[in-house]
């Protein structure tokens, strides 16, 4: 597919986004080279904010590294039932009334207790934005994702669904950890 050349902004954006992966062993380099500086006169456009294109860091708000990142799959069978409502959960998180930084506190607290304590299913409550606001989604249900994915506790996370009706509905998310695996 033909398209537009890259101006520079891009061309350095996307040098960042190929320097930063990894290739598969024993596949051949598809990447295609980066465009040479000044071949092409820079299309004149509106220049996007930056935040638009920063990345996810890999710290927490605590500045503890984050582990890495699991695979959010689950099997056909669990996404039906969490789907249908009928998986209880084991252990219930409610962040209402509290600020950023306290759900954040209250959120890694109860993860290491859920994770020590053998836990499946975790009903995270963030609560439903007040109705005036039009944003669609509160303060805390915004960066709850980002938490999760810079949590230490990461790499113990199955996955992250929203939760059924009965549960709390898009005020709520279902988060499932992994199993432990026992070695013999």
């Amino acid at each position: 597919m033909a398209g537009r050349r890259l101006d520079a902004e891009e061309r350095a954006l996307w040098a960042r986004v190929i320097a930063s992966v990894t290739p598969i062993a024993g596949r051949a380099d598809a990447t295609a080279p980066v465009e040479p500086a000044g071949t092409v006169a820079p299309v004149r456009r509106k220049a996007a904010p930056l935040e638009r294109h920063a990345f996810v860091a890999d710290v927490n708000p605590r500045g503890e590294k984050a582990a890495p990142a699991s695979a959010n799959t689950l099997d056909g069978g669990w996404d039906r039932r969490l789907r249908r409502g009928v998986i209880d959960p084991d252990m219930t998180v409610d962040l209402h009334g509290h600020t950023l930084d306290s759900a954040w506190r209250m959120l890694d607290s109860s993860l290491a207790r859920a994770i020590t304590g053998g836990t499946r299913v975790i009903l995270l409550v963030t609560g439903k934005p007040p109705r005036g606001d039009r944003r669609g989604r509160g303060a805390i249900r915004g960066v709850v994702g980002d938490w999760l994915a810079s949590s230490r506790h990461a790499g113990r996370i199955a996955a992250v669904r929203n939760a059924h009706p009965r549960h709390g509905g898009s005020g709520a998310l279902y988060i499932i950890l992994k199993r432990d695996r026992l070695t013999s």
